[in-house]
């Protein structure tokens, strides 16, 4: 399956199967989000759920555990064969066909492993003890295209959503907006017919087939500074009928941002405002892992109140908790790609620079670890298990802002490697090298250190001809 709206329709799929007991195991990748970016958990993690949702399994997977003690630490192959494929086929014969479901392969940062991930799951076509059918959605980029193509033909049938007629389409469009946009006419007294069958008309045609217009264009519309009338007369004067489906988007998305975050203040003002979207917003965009929004501020080292203000005007296309516990995160990676191309966001107030940001990140997490000391724990002695630590005790302190500044500020560095920032990392692992790694033992990070080091040095040994 390929196109706009893949990830909404596989997590409703992956509810709806769970639901009736049929969800065997699901997998969700997101770039640049951790362990679901690249393809390191995924035949692990469905084989943990498939010793969920299949118990006869259990057993099987387990012993092939205990028989190597390293299959998490080997390739997505082996993985395969010894977690998944092996049990599967010595299970009981089993009645009920369940369901794997795996959405935006695209989002995997390694093509070679999207190609080998669709080469092993074909196997699964022959198995004879249990049936398993795999629900999997992408973009139609074509290395997953010519992945496709390596299958036999009876392993698969696609299903492309471009192709579903856009009467179709515009029908559940203009559904969804009715039903979504008749509550607001009660709750601030609206005239009626609000709104009336030529807006609606007006809405779905610059939707053109695009749900996530009509989702953004909707929480523009709630969740606006303004009332419901005014955030919909923004809307429509936002773009011409005439553009085509993106434009579309990026017209409403600009919108927003003109609206929410600078809206009609002077020009110091608005500077400033727009300042802040570009360091919060712009590093929500590019960072490896979500977190809430107090440990944002703190890993950025600004105020709360200035990140708070910033995501608050934004929950249009931000999903921000009322949890303040609950991570922060883009409601869909659309707004990301926009953000980040100069041929679409057009006020260059708002458009983020990559490198800057990854170079900002990297060095407010230079900041944090160069102020680790020794024995942050106040542990009683050497040898002390991990295990035998209070989990409040290590979350205490290694807050979640210090655990992403030593987990992640290779990662941020290495994307650009700028040269004058070498000696910093060279000052660093002299005077917190042991600081940094007792760190990531207590949050279970050693093996990611390990392979950070490695790559460190690599980098290291070709800079230094050059510095």
């Amino acid at each position: 399956m390929a196109g706009t709206g893949k990830s909404t329709i596989s997590r409703t799929i992956a509810r709806e199967l769970a639901e009736k007991k049929r969800l065997a195991a699901s997998f969700f990748f997101t770039r640049g989000k951790k362990d679901i970016s690249h393809s390191g958990m995924f035949f692990t993690t469905i084989a943990a759920q498939l010793a969920i949702s299949l118990p006869v399994l259990r057993t099987s997977i387990s012993d092939a555990i205990d028989n190597n003690a390293h299959i998490f630490e080997q390739g997505p192959r082996e993985q395969w064969n010894q977690l998944i494929l092996n049990p599967l086929k010595s299970a009981p014969t089993q009645s009920i066909q369940l369901v794997v479901v795996i959405d935006a392969l695209d989002e995997c940062d390694s093509m070679e492993d999207i190609q080998l991930i669709l080469l092993l799951l074909e196997e699964a076509k022959d198995l004879d003890t249990v049936r398993i059918k795999i629900f999997l959605t992408s973009r139609p980029e074509i290395p997953i295209f010519d992945g496709f193509r390596q299958l036999s033909g009876e392993a698969y049938r696609d299903f492309i959503l471009h192709n579903i007629p856009l009467d179709t389409v515009n029908t559940d469009i203009s559904t969804f907006f009715l039903q979504k946009l008749s509550p607001l006419k009660a709750k601030h007294g609206l005239r009626t017919p609000w709104p009336d069958e030529q807006t609606i008309e007006q809405l779905v045609e610059r939707a053109a087939g695009l749900f996530i217009y009509a989702a953004t264009t909707l929480r523009f519309i709630r969740d606006g500074i303004n009332g419901p009338e005014e955030q919909l007369s923004l809307v429509l004067s936002a773009t011409k009928s005439s553009l085509s489906a993106t434009e579309h988007l990026d017209g409403i998305y600009t919108t927003l941002l003109q609206h929410s975050v600078v809206g009609r203040r002077g020009y110091q003002e608005c500077e400033q405002l727009a300042e802040w979207f570009r360091q919060v917003v712009g590093s929500i965009v590019v960072m490896f892992n979500t977190m809430p929004a107090r440990n944002l501020a703190q890993l950025l080292q600004i105020s709360f109140n200035m990140v708070s203000r910033t995501l608050n005007s934004l929950r249009s296309v931000l999903h921000v908790p009322e949890d303040e516990s609950q991570p922060v995160r883009l409601f869909h990676l659309s707004f990301r790609d926009f953000l980040q191309d100069s041929r679409r966001c057009s006020d260059s107030r708002f458009r983020i620079d990559e490198k800057a940001r990854h170079t900002s990140l990297f060095r407010k997490c230079m900041s944090h670890i160069s102020q680790l000391e020794e024995n942050i724990c106040d542990l009683w002695g050497p040898g002390v298990l991990i295990t035998e630590i209070p989990n409040d005790t290590i979350q205490k302190s290694v807050p979640l802002y210090v655990q992403y500044a030593c987990r992640y500020w290779l990662d941020h560095w290495r994307l650009w490697n700028p040269l004058e920032d070498i000696k910093t990392i060279r000052q660093f692992l002299e005077q917190h090298f042991l600081h940094w790694l007792e760190r990531l033992s207590l949050i279970g990070e050693v093996s990611n250190g390990a392979h950070m080091i490695i790559t460190l040095e690599e980098i290291l040994s070709v800079s230094c001809n050059t510095y």
